[in-house]
C-alpha cells in the first residue's frame, strides 16, 4: 500500500536521473569528492585524481550494477524485485539521454585522470652512440 506517495510513477527508480538538476547534482558530488580527496595533506594532485576515478567507479558499479530492487515498496508487483538500476532505468529503453550521459561521465573522468597522472617518455642518449635509453620520468 502506498500512502502518502506523490508521484504518479510505478517505480521512482526509472524516472530519477530525469529528474531536474539531477545531472548537475551528479558532477557537483563528483567534484565534491575531489575536493575532500585534495584536502588529504599527504597525497599529491596525481593520486587524487586516481583515487577520485576508482572511488566513483566502484560506488558507481556497486550502486547501478550489484544492488537489485528498490528502495520502497513499488505497487508493480515485485517485477522490479529482480532488476538492477541500470535494467529499471528508464524503463529499460537503450541509449537514452540519462545512460549516454552515465557512459560518458566515467570515460571522461578517466581522461582527465590519464592526463594528468600520465608518465612521459624521456630520450636519454649515453656516452656511447650505439645504446641509447629511455626512460620513464612523471611530469
Amino acid at each position: 500500500m502506498n500512502v502518502g506517495t506523490a508521484h504518479s510513477e510505478v517505480n521512482p527508480n526509472t524516472r530519477v536521473m530525469n529528474s531536474r538538476g539531477m545531472w548537475l547534482s551528479y558532477i557537483l558530488g563528483i567534484g565534491l569528492l575531489h575536493v575532500i580527496l585534495l584536502s588529504i595533506p599527504f597525497a599529491s594532485v596525481p593520486v587524487v585524481w586516481t583515487l577520485t576515478n576508482l572511488i566513483h567507479n566502484l560506488c558507481m558499479y556497486l550502486l547501478l550494477h550489484t544492488v537489485k530492487g528498490t528502495p520502497f515498496e513499488t505497487p508493480d508487483q515485485g517485477k522490479a524485485r529482480l532488476l538492477t538500476h541500470w535494467e529499471q532505468m528508464d524503463y529499460g529503453v537503450q541509449f537514452t539521454a540519462s545512460r549516454k550521459f552515465l557512459t560518458i561521465t566515467p570515460i571522461v573522468l578517466v581522461h582527465i585522470c590519464s592526463a594528468i597522472t600520465r608518465p612521459v617518455l624521456v630520450f636519454e642518449e649515453e656516452s656511447s652512440p650505439k645504446r641509447s635509453k629511455f626512460k620513464l620520468s612523471q611530469l
